[in-house]
């Protein structure tokens, strides 16, 4: 059963999948915590246009689609926050707006530029093929979130938890939030090589979102995000080696939500079956108990 460990382009996804886990754990958990899960899902999108032109002008050069990408998000998460000030639309609104242009205009140069290989590559990823190149700006994105989220780690928890207190103590909130998205959008184009810009968000959302049925403070909940991302894809990778013509990204994303499943229905914060059929069979034995008692 492990003998998809002999070959080398699977030993370098499973590196890749660990480490992109590494860094998206405590995004994914923070983008939880403050109700911004769709923000990443916006900013996935948004980054397709910066990735698709750099193609476009340098072909798949790491360096150019990385930085393609990074302005490209930054610029949407930017220009919404921006047009949630002067008009009335909210935020939400402009970036979702802007987001699915985004979504259009990208797809649109791609299949100017490309061929639906291509397309498909840029939208599903690629994880099986990654160049030691790809693998270096993984490692680069992951040691730069990890430095990043360990600076600004005091004032972000603070925002997620009392935002209005937050304000009182510091009129530079916004910049922790433009630091905190620019780590999001980062993780979002390190991942973009290796499981597509449709599905590099679900590595750092869903695990996230399962970690949180379990626990309810946030270092254990960043652990068990890493533990389900990592553990994920490692066996995502596994089954689409075992499965003939599985794609190992959406493989990836659909063992991930599986875990979800399973963390909803028996986490102690979620419907915790296990938890509440235990409690009724304990009622159920005290009353007997209590009527036994009462019985002449």
């Amino acid at each position: 059963m492990l003998e998809f460990l002999e070959f080398a382009f699977m030993r370098k996804a499973i590196l890749a999948v660990i480490v992109l886990s590494l860094g998206m754990a405590p995004v994914g958990c923070f983008l939880v915590l403050r109700r911004l899960s769709l923000a990443g899902e916006a900013m996935s999108h948004a980054a397709i246009p910066g990735i698709a032109l750099a193609y476009a002008l340098a072909g798949l050069s790491v360096l150019s689609m990385t930085l393609g990408g990074l302005i490209a998000g930054l610029g949407v998460a930017l220009l919404s926050t921006l047009l949630a000030r002067v008009t009335l639309l909210r935020e939400d609104a402009s970036m979702a707006t802007l987001y699915l242009l985004a979504l259009a205009g990208g797809i649109f140069l791609l299949s100017v530029r490309g061929t639906a290989v291509n397309l498909e590559g840029f939208l599903f990823g690629n994880v099986l093929g990654l160049s030691d190149g790809t693998l270096v700006l993984i490692g680069s994105s992951t040691t730069l979130t990890l430095l990043g989220m360990a600076l600004i780690l005091r004032p972000l928890v603070l925002q997620t938890v009392d935002p209005v207190f937050a304000r009182s103590q510091s009129r530079h909130g916004w910049l922790i939030r433009s630091l905190f998205m620019i780590l999001v959008v980062l993780n979002l184009i390190a991942g973009f090589r290796a499981l597509g810009t449709l599905m590099a968000v679900g590595l750092m959302i869903v695990p996230a979102t399962a970690s949180r049925y379990w626990v309810n403070a946030l270092t254990p909940m960043v652990v068990l995000a890493f533990a389900f991302g990592a553990g994920s894809g490692l066996l995502g990778l596994a089954l689409s080696f075992w499965l003939d013509s599985v794609p190992s990204g959406p493989c990836i994303i659909l063992v991930a939500g599986l875990v979800f499943l399973v963390s909803l229905a028996f986490g102690q914060n979620g419907l915790d079956l296990l938890g509440r059929l235990s409690g009724r069979r304990t009622r159920s034995t005290l009353s007997n108990k209590s009527k036994i008692g009462k019985d002449p």
